[in-house]
């Protein structure tokens, strides 16, 4: 990674700079399907050379088929000279087929397997019930090292929606990488103190992403002067004390976390409704978030680590070879983004954010 100052002119009197990162992958992203993700990839795919892709559709993608179909239309809705691949997921139901999972991971098609417990979050009313009736897949990932991403939140009604991701942890995660101790596993969009001290404390087969909102917001934005619905997702945001754990963590230098933005686009009109949908639409200012995170905290060096490095060795893939730019330059965020005939909020929707995505560096 290299900062570097912009030669001055007449309309530039001042330097700004310039930083110059190895491209990103992007290991947790919402990219929907129909009309509504021919409008949102390309946000993902300008900046970020690899996906991980959610597969919390409706129905939700189970078999090597399904994940075919669902990442040839991603490819199809793909602006013509981005270089973009998705990384397709299989997700994980009580009676889901091991032997389909190991063929589609033998074939390159799923990268990894997704469990949401059952009606964790938006599409996962098909999701595990109890992490027992999955434990022959369970053996099978772990004997051909296939990664497990985990929605790690029970679901009981009387845990309290603040504490779901730490009692979650005690009461499943822990025995669940004692259970499997070679399985990788990544704990996904963590939002909690107590994540973090897990995971730090576990062994190198355990990771976590973290948003770029989890790292900016914390619950009282939920709240201030009234619903704000667009600041409403899943794991919910959590106490100050849990973000700045969370701002540690990612710009700690640590390998165990790395990006993930959880961008999941709904409309306005499915935000701002009696029953809203949970969501964050960040991807299109996802790195300009994130860098403005990492300077900070003092540490924008470490950046390329976070957003670069530390997930594709975790998945055991070659980093990027191409790298793109980012100016120090102010970047007004748009009220709203008008995609697919539909209105959308964006994250920091109004907000000048420091430095702006110049897009890939020329070699």
């Amino acid at each position: 990674m290299t900062i570097s100052d912009k030669p001055m002119n007449e309309e530039n009197p001042a330097p700004p700079a310039r930083l110059t990162l190895r491209r990103p992958d992007d290991w947790h992203v919402h990219l929907r399907d129909g009309a509504i993700l021919a409008s949102v990839v390309n946000y993902t795919a300008r900046q970020f050379a690899r996906a991980i892709v959610m597969p919390n559709l409706n129905p939700p993608v189970t078999t090597v088929a399904a994940a075919k179909g669902y990442r040839d239309r991603i490819l199809a809705a793909v602006e013509p000279g981005l270089a973009f691949e998705p990384l397709m997921t299989c997700y994980l139901t009580d009676t889901i087929d091991a032997g389909e999972i190991e063929r589609g991971f033998a074939d390159g098609v799923f990268t990894a397997c997704k469990l949401y417990p059952a009606h964790a979050t938006t599409n996962s009313d098909h999701g595990v019930t109890d992490i027992q009736k999955i434990h022959r897949v369970l053996d099978v990932m772990q004997r051909i090292g296939m990664p497990l991403l985990i929605h790690g939140e029970v679901t009981d009604r009387h845990v309290d929606i603040f504490d779901r991701e730490a009692v979650f942890i005690d009461r499943i995660l822990a025995k669940l990488i004692t259970d499997f101790p070679a399985l990788k596993v990544v704990f996904e969009h963590i939002t909690t103190a107590d994540a973090v001290t897990f995971v730090e404390a576990c062994g190198p087969n355990l990771a976590a992403t973290i948003t770029p909102h989890h790292l900016r917001i914390n619950r009282n934005a939920m709240f201030e002067g009234g619903i704000r619905p667009h600041h409403y997702c899943l794991p919910v945001a959590k106490r100050e004390s849990h973000r700045l754990a969370l701002r540690r963590a990612a710009t700690s230098g640590s390998p165990k976390f790395f990006l993930g933005t959880d961008s999941a686009p709904h409309s306005i009109t499915q935000k701002e409704s009696a029953c809203g949908c949970a969501g964050i639409f960040n991807a299109p200012f996802a790195i300009e978030s994130y860098a403005m995170t990492f300077e900070e905290e003092g540490v924008l060096h470490r950046l390329e680590g976070f957003a670069s490095e530390h997930g594709p060795a975790f998945y055991g893939l070659a980093p990027n070879s191409d790298k793109i730019i980012l100016e120090r330059w102010p970047v007004n965020v748009p009220a709203k983004l008008v995609e697919a005939s539909e209105d959308f909020i964006p994250f920091h929707a109004g907000e000048t954010l420091p430095w702006r995505f110049l897009g890939l560096a020329r070699s």
